[in-house]
């Protein structure tokens, strides 16, 4: 048995004081739980986004004015401030069309949930360039255009401004330049990118209709080079959209500038009813051999707010690379695509694709739209016959003149909350209306209520 050495004083030493410096564990948990208290007792570090780093952001005036009416609690309210199709008794309205395109999805045993390719649903962005360009589009035929799903127009804009904030460059001022007024989301979006903006005359306030030398003189002035942004049909929020001999013209000036063509259209047969019209403007720019893009929603057209169906479409100028051009954009694109949203859903793209490429649920598409252009334009004629039946101060020619979902009314900030206060009506401050929210039960009494808001007011 081996002996047992003694221990050195050293090591007796250092054995007491580890003993004696230990704690037990009641001793441990006291001193956690001391140390938790002190600490939050003890003062925060101050945030890093204080009011001076981020500031509160005002409230977004549409969704505002979309609050303020549900919480309106009058029977006779009246909302013509959301931007969204309703039928004769002020309820959303499901295309009947979009209906059975649902109901084959839904039967269809093969339907699944996986990823869509990062361009998105092949079927919904072939037949997508077919409705925005037409079939027999020159840039179809010789391979020069490319599309990307988005996520619904707004997306498809943001796509095509973040394109062209990396990669187009100019050899004078970058200037993004929207119509005045235009929709709101333009600025932000474009901004967001780091693109500067200015604004072309767009809507005259004299004739309430479109102040066509303002507009090509701008346009004629601005840095060469520069993006104008324009609204294919039913511009919104004015309702007012060039003839095609003014188009020609705009495309003229453009060409002479040298500027980039970026096309919003949100509206295709829902504006007119005829989706070739609809289209005209985007298909003489292309036939003219012009390099632009073109943001596309499927929002208004069938319906599909909530599924965000969109399609961005770049088509680059005739050339002998024209092919290897659009390769190339289209790799850069697909990155920036998937650093933004890796793959767009599929659902909305899928009901669109199911209609676009059946020849029996197309032609029943196009008699939805005619039914929903149809109605807005009873409406017009209604209310400029009631308003000019009750001699309402002014002139209402520009209601009916006007197309689209909306109708610039001319009224000013103060009529419209007047009247949003006496009759409950709901409409954006600069006076523009949703045609689409009157209806039979409604026309005359919004009418009443302009006649009286102006009569009051002049």
């Amino acid at each position: 048995m081996p002996a047992v050495m003694p221990k050195s004083p050293s090591q007796t030493t250092l054995a007491s004081s580890s003993s004696s410096s230990s704690s037990s564990p009641t001793q441990s948990s006291s001193q956690s739980r001391l140390t938790q208290i002190s600490t939050h007792i003890a003062p925060m570090a101050a945030t890093a986004f204080d009011a001076s780093a981020v500031p509160q952001a005002p409230e977004d005036p549409l969704f505002g004015l979309m609050a303020a009416y549900r919480r309106d609690t009058d029977s006779n309210k009246v909302d013509l401030g959301i931007g969204a199709y309703r039928d004769n008794n002020a309820k959303p309205w499901i295309l009947p069309v979009v209906k059975k395109a649902d109901e084959i999805l839904r039967n269809d045993p093969d339907l699944n949930h996986e990823y869509l390719p990062i361009a998105g649903l092949a079927d919904f962005t072939s037949a997508s360039q077919k409705l925005v360009l037409g079939g027999d589009s020159p840039a179809i035929k010789e391979k020069r255009v490319t599309s990307l799903q988005t996520i619904s127009g707004t997306g498809a804009v943001h796509l095509g401004a973040l394109f062209l904030a990396k990669f187009y460059k100019t050899k004078t001022e970058r200037l993004v330049l929207f119509s005045d007024p235009t929709w709101a989301n333009h600025f932000q979006i474009f901004s967001n990118v780091g693109l500067q903006y200015k604004t072309y005359p767009y809507f005259s306030k004299k004739t309430k209709g479109l102040d066509f030398d303002g507009m090509i003189g701008t346009i004629r002035d601005a840095p060469e080079g520069s993006i104008i942004v324009l609204h294919a049909c039913a511009h919104n929020p004015t309702g007012v959209d060039p003839t095609q001999d003014q188009w020609k013209k705009i495309a003229e000036v453009i060409r002479s500038k040298k500027h980039f063509p970026f096309f919003d259209t949100a509206y295709q047969g829902f504006a007119s009813g005829d989706l070739a019209r609809d289209g005209w403007a985007i298909r003489y720019f292309v036939e003219q051999g012009f390099e632009l893009c073109i943001a596309q929603s499927y929002a208004k057209n069938f319906g599909l707010y909530g599924e965000r169906a969109g399609c961005f479409h770049f088509v680059t100028s005739p050339s002998s690379d024209a092919e290897e051009t659009i390769k190339r954009i289209a790799s850069q694109l697909a990155i920036l695509q998937r650093s933004e949203i890796s793959n767009p859903p599929a659902y909305g793209a899928r009901i669109a694709s199911t209609v676009l490429n059946d020849p029996k649920l197309f032609a029943e598409w196009e008699a939805n739209l005619r039914e929903m252009s149809g109605r807005i334009k009873e409406m017009r004629t209604a209310l400029r016959s009631k308003l000019e039946e009750m001699g309402t101060p002014g002139t209402w020619n520009h209601i009916t003149d006007q197309i689209g979902m909306f109708s610039f009314t001319g009224l000013t900030e103060q009529q419209v909350l007047k009247i949003r206060e006496d009759a409950h009506v709901y409409m954006t401050k600069n006076g523009r209306i949703s045609m689409a929210g009157l209806n039979t039960h409604n026309v005359e009494y919004f009418a009443k209520a302009v006649d009286k808001v102006v009569r009051e007011t002049q």
